[in-house]
């Protein structure tokens, strides 16, 4: 079908834009007019979660990255919801603000109705998973990834919801790099005592965090652990994990060459301080 042509000279087509004075409008790429993001900025990294005997546990670190650059160090990922529900998210900073806030506005609509109910976590992980579900299929996902805990009637509950809306649950869960590192150490310490303690459980997250600190060049020392019993829920405030580098002039580079010294392929042993003149000889 062709264009009409302009009602006047250099002016408008029918049904077109007109710019005064007399200049005819851009012609605009209607395609290009609503952009989702497809790239988020200022991301946090892993989520860990797990049951314990009686309750749930869920930490996270501090940092927010902007790209590769660890640029905000205080910006906490975990938040108590009420006294039986706990969550927390991986992912865009920004969207899992903009979560928090919805949230925050669904707590405080129970307040004020003041009947003796309260958000359960249940209810948070369905009704997460539905917005998730309903952002992704009109094209502009949050991309955020939660962990949700608590206690479900009284028995302790964890779930797990990603941008695209999928979901589950499980007796423990690690989301972003935690996935490869966390859930190896979560996974055997499990099946060695699946009825862990508080105290238990706590160790076993700060286990996984240090490890996250060695290995994800996005993890901080600093984080936060969340924790849900028959008691209520607690948000710890930022501490930091124990940390000990001196055991990295022993990790083998890339390309398979020592940091100490030495071939690609080679056995790496440490130097003496004052190694002897044969073994002087030997390294060279």
């Amino acid at each position: 079908m062709n264009n009409p042509p302009a009602l006047w000279s250099n002016g408008p087509t029918p049904g077109g834009m007109y710019e005064y004075p007399g200049r005819a409008a851009p012609q605009v790429d209607h395609q290009d007019i609503n952009k989702h993001t497809t790239n988020p900025t200022t991301t946090g990294t892993s989520v860990i979660g797990l049951k314990y005997d009686g309750g749930v546990v869920i930490a996270a670190d501090t940092l927010a990255s902007y790209g590769r650059l660890a640029r905000f160090k205080d910006c906490r990922r975990v938040m108590k919801v009420n006294d039986i529900t706990v969550a927390a998210a991986g992912g865009d900073y920004a969207d899992f603000q903009h979560i928090q806030s919805l949230i925050e506005e669904m707590v405080m609509e129970d307040v004020c109705v003041d009947d003796g109910s309260q958000l359960k976590p249940g209810s948070l992980y369905s009704w997460l998973t539905l917005l998730m579900y309903k952002r992704r299929s009109k094209f502009d996902p949050l991309w955020c990834t939660f962990v949700v805990g608590g206690l479900q009637q009284g028995k302790p509950f964890l779930g797990y919801v990603d941008k695209l809306g999928t979901a589950y649950e499980a007796p423990y869960i690690a989301t972003g790099f935690g996935s490869y590192l966390a859930v190896p150490i979560l996974s055997r310490a499990f099946e060695q005592n699946p009825n862990m303690n508080r105290e238990q459980a706590e160790t076993l997250m700060r286990k996984c965090l240090q490890t996250l600190y060695y290995r994800d060049c996005q993890a901080s020392a600093k984080f936060q652990i969340a924790t849900v019993t028959a008691e209520g829920a607690t948000l710890s405030e930022p501490e930091s994990c124990d940390s000990n580098w001196t055991l990295a002039g022993l990790v083998g580079g890339i390309d398979g060459r020592p940091y100490g010294g030495g071939r690609p392929g080679q056995d790496f042993k440490v130097k003496n301080s004052d190694p002897q003149p044969q073994e002087a000889a030997q390294m060279v």
